[in-house]
């Protein structure tokens, strides 16, 4: 087993895919990487794999122990973006289920959902009035993949923000 890097570790419980979706994550965040990959024999699910791995120096621990359990929108990982391109990025490479596109979320592969988010909109709602938080989410909700030049104008005040 990997060393205990945090005291708090998200544990993701998947059918068969836990390790195959660690190798996913890590493949497309950077400064990622499997630390443990181990096998439990004879729990009440059968052989179980735990996998746990890193993305962006957060600790992961993932489990293939059987369909027990399915991933819902109640849960989601943000992915904070400093552009962009890096918010185009990150869709482009998550998004697998295009009707669960809203808002900046999205649903992978395996059913996890994450938030897509350009860091400027958090700093736009941080320091704005009444007026600028109502565009801004205005705009929001009229996206799927957030666009910040759009949240940027709508912030502003200018017209042809969506």
């Amino acid at each position: 087993m990997a060393a205990i890097a945090h005291k708090i570790v998200p544990h993701l419980w998947f059918d068969t895919q836990a390790v195959e979706a660690a190798n996913f994550y890590c493949s497309i965040f950077p400064d990622s990487q499997i630390t443990s990959n181990t096998t439990l024999p004879d729990t009440p699910s059968g052989d179980a794999t735990t996998v746990t791995f890193t993305l962006l120096g957060q600790q992961f621990m993932a489990i293939s122990a059987g369909p027990l359990f399915k991933f819902n929108e109640s849960i989601s990982f943000m992915v904070y973006c400093d552009d962009q391109a890096e918010v185009d990025y990150y869709w482009e490479k998550l998004s697998a289920v295009p009707e669960s596109e809203q808002c900046g979320w999205l649903k992978d592969r395996y059913g996890l959902s994450w938030q897509i988010v350009p860091k400027a909109m958090n700093t736009m709602l941080e320091n704005a009035n009444p007026a600028q938080i109502a565009r801004v989410t205005q705009a929001m909700l009229a996206m799927k993949k957030l666009d910040l030049a759009a949240l940027q104008q709508a912030y502003a005040g200018e017209q042809g923000h969506a």
